[in-house]
């Protein structure tokens, strides 16, 4: 584990040279799993009242992975977050758990299995660390012990940097990294939804769920389209006749 443990820190040193500022910490984590252990990709996310937010991910398939589970309601990041207990999920089980996220995931990636892991702090969950497998790797590549040791690693690290950034007002500089901002903007929207059509919060981010599966689009993508007015909350209604 201690040679697993330094070759992650020098991922993570070569990692962070390339993404110097601090809110992209948790994409430089993301590639550092990537170089340590056998898996495609990898994504961080914090989870918080029920709110999914995606930090970092290593890759363009692996940003697409974390959307669509927001994008969808249901995946394995969100199941390992309410169980508290690592998910390990070859296609078959993807499929039968979460055949929203699988239709959509074979569509747009090549990813194929997908191995989660709470991550926590010291009396909490606060969010999963996603691993991403393609063929012809499969979840038995990948020793869940050594995944385990890197996920507490992750859970370190932010809480490292949460620690050091405490005099700051907004939070951990995490917070302000791209994929953060993409899912603000959806809770704007959720919001905007909500007061145009005086429909509760689920109802709202159901209605934008629901447009973005129709669309083969991302919840962050409608998002940006509602929050633009490209789309208007009347579009998204049900029933427009009764959304008011």
């Amino acid at each position: 584990m201690t040679v697993l443990l330094d070759d992650f820190h020098a991922a993570l040193a070569a990692a962070s040279g390339a993404l110097p500022r601090p809110e992209l910490l948790p994409e430089a984590l993301a590639r550092a799993c990537v170089e340590v252990l056998p898996v495609d990709g990898a994504g961080i996310s914090l989870l918080v009242a029920g709110r999914r937010t995606p930090l970092g991910a290593s890759d363009p398939d692996a940003v697409e992975a974390e959307r669509l589970q927001s994008t969808v309601g249901e995946g394995p990041c969100l199941s390992a977050h309410a169980e508290q207990s690592p998910v390990v999920a070859d296609e078959a089980a993807i499929r039968s758990r979460w055949p929203g996220y699988h239709d959509a995931l074979v569509t747009r990636t090549p990813i194929r299995a997908v191995i989660s892991l709470p991550l926590r702090d010291s009396s909490r969950g606060i969010g999963a660390l996603d691993l991403y497998l393609a063929p012809p790797r499969a979840v038995t590549a990948l020793s869940l012990s050594d995944a385990l040791t890197i996920s507490s690693e992750v859970s370190t690290c932010l809480q490292i940097q949460d620690q050091l950034m405490r005099y700051r007002d907004d939070g951990p500089a995490w917070l302000d990294a791209p994929a953060a901002g993409r899912r603000s903007s959806v809770w704007q929207a959720v919001g905007m939804v909500h007061a145009a059509l005086g429909v509760g919060v689920p109802q709202a981010l159901a209605l934008l769920r629901a447009r973005a599966f129709a669309d083969d689009s991302t919840l962050d993508d409608l998002a940006a389209r509602v929050l633009d007015h490209h789309v208007t909350a009347d579009e998204l209604a049900l029933d427009p006749d009764t959304s008011r």
